[in-house]
């Protein structure tokens, strides 16, 4: 099969299984902003930042790791018991000293104690599946892959529709009902995370195949030099994360406390409407970071990487663009509430960056095929250094606005950074003339849509086709090359 063309077939299928289980905020975002009140969004939303900051810790670089040392072992199934022992026992001592300690954390991190032993559990089960996926994507078995993502997504909806819809509505026709043990009023938000538990319980379920078929062996030399490639992809996960969420969590102690939860809510329900440059951009991540590796090691692999980048900046310059032009159809699809639309303004700015985090990823293949893990930890950190600056300094006067050009600060910085040190230690010849051609115009028309023109479809919509009719021009016959070649 063309090599272009399989990658494009993985990465439709991996982004198929990323697409549902993030579709699933997507869905839940018009069911959860109707259901509750914006200072309940801002309070959930900031739970769950800080789910997405202990989950890096709880990985610390292990799934990059392991594709780096299973690609090049002669003893894969090594690798795979050092790296299943390795978070396995990490894992555990995390859940153990966490409920030991959970009022010292409720404290500290604002999380209501009752949210937090959810909070606990559910990291829990989702640390335990991190290697089995792993596994999966490094067998190139994106379809079992999916079928588990898919059917996590399905469990965690349907308990989600079932508690806040169904179960208020049965608790009420019927008091003497066999259900009614189950309803508690004010009970919302712990809904949203029994429904999040027994999904990832579920999950863990359908992957402990891979625990019970392995014979377990702790290469004591191996997991050294797998912690030593994974701990500068840890310090750069919590750089990410940190330039990902930790704007929620400052806005809520920056902000002043009356209005600091119905702000949050508003900028997180609107920063979602970016989430489709997030999927595209980390479907393809998980498409072709395995391609990344296994392909490092073959004749003149730069190119290859440069083409990848190149069909990168197209595809995700027509999706800023859409999402950008259709905005205000989106807000009124998934954002229905119009007190959340205050923080609609923000929107092209977290499209923008989500973008260039995009480009970023895509950039990053120098560091990791050369071993230099350390520059994604140095270029990361810069970003979370500027991110905690800009929201610190500037929250308190323009509050949301500021966390959006911080996250667009950070991340294109990072981008620029990346190529920079790229070109030093791993050139790889990128189009450079064609990628910018297409991200300043796409900008461009991007600004002229929305600020200038208010959103206007009549406007806007003509700007997208002919944004689309360049593409075309000047893309068709190498996109026919990889989807119609043999």
């Amino acid at each position: 099969m063309n090599l272009f063309k399989k990658l494009f077939k993985q990465t439709a299928i991996y982004g198929l299984a990323t697409v549902l289980p993030r579709m699933l905020s997507f869905l839940l975002l018009p069911f959860h902003t109707d259901i509750l009140a914006t200072a309940d969004y801002g309070q959930l939303s900031v739970i769950y930042a800080w789910f997405a900051i202990f989950n890096v810790f709880l990985a610390y670089g292990m799934e990059t790791a392991f594709f780096r040392f299973y690609n090049g072992s002669e003893n894969r199934k090594k690798v795979v018991s050092t790296s299943l022992i390795s978070i396995l026992v990490s894992t555990m001592v995390f859940m153990v000293m966490a409920l030991l300690l959970q009022n010292g954390i409720s404290e500290l991190s604002h999380i209501d104690p009752n949210y937090l032993r959810y909070a606990i559990f559910i990291l829990t089960l989702d640390a335990l599946v991190i290697i089995p996926f792993a596994w999966l994507r490094a067998n190139e078995k994106p379809m079992r892959y999916a079928v588990v993502k898919i059917l996590n997504v399905a469990i965690n909806l349907g308990l989600n529709v079932f508690f806040l819809y169904f179960l208020p509505k049965m608790a009420a026709s019927n008091p003497d009902g066999i259900l009614i043990g189950l309803y508690k009023e004010n009970f919302q938000i712990s809904y949203i995370f029994i429904a999040n538990l027994l999904a990832s319980a579920t999950t863990l379920l359908l992957m402990l195949k891979l625990y019970l078929r392995t014979k377990f062996v702790f290469d004591r030399e191996l997991w050294n030099k797998m912690l030593k490639y994974a701990l500068p992809v840890l310090v750069a996960g919590v750089a990410f994360t940190v330039n990902e969420v930790f704007d929620r969590i400052l806005l809520e102690r920056l902000l002043p406390e009356n209005v600091a939860d119905s702000e949050v809510g508003m900028y997180s329900a609107c920063y979602k409407l970016a989430l489709f440059m997030t999927l595209f951009a980390t479907a393809f991540r998980l498409g072709v970071e395995p391609f990344f590796f296994s392909h490092s090691n073959t004749e003149n692999p730069q190119k290859a990487y440069a083409q990848i980048t190149n069909y990168f900046v197209v595809l995700g310059s027509i999706i800023l663009l859409g999402v950008v032009v259709f905005a205000d159809v989106l807000k009124i699809l998934f954002v229905r509430d119009p007190k959340y639309w205050e923080a609609m303004d923000i929107v092209p700015i977290i499209i923008l960056a989500s973008f260039f985090l995009g480009i970023y990823h895509n950039l990053s293949v120098w560091y990791k095929v050369t071993d230099r893990t350390k520059f994604g930890a140095y270029i990361s950190l810069i970003g979370a250094i500027l991110t905690i600056i800009i929201n610190l300094v500037f929250i308190p006067h323009f509050g949301y606005m500021a966390s959006a050009v911080a996250t667009l600060t950070a991340y294109g910085c990072m981008m620029m950074l990346s190529f920079i040190f790229g070109r030093m230690y791993y050139p790889i010849p990128y189009n450079f003339r064609k990628i910018t051609f297409y991200l300043l115009i796409s900008i461009v028309f991007s600004i002229l849509s929305f600020y200038v023109f208010d959103r206007n479809l009549f406007f806007g919509v003509p700007l997208l086709i002919l944004f689309l009719g360049m593409v075309y021009k000047l893309e068709n016959d190498n996109l026919r090359k990889i989807f119609l070649k043999k």
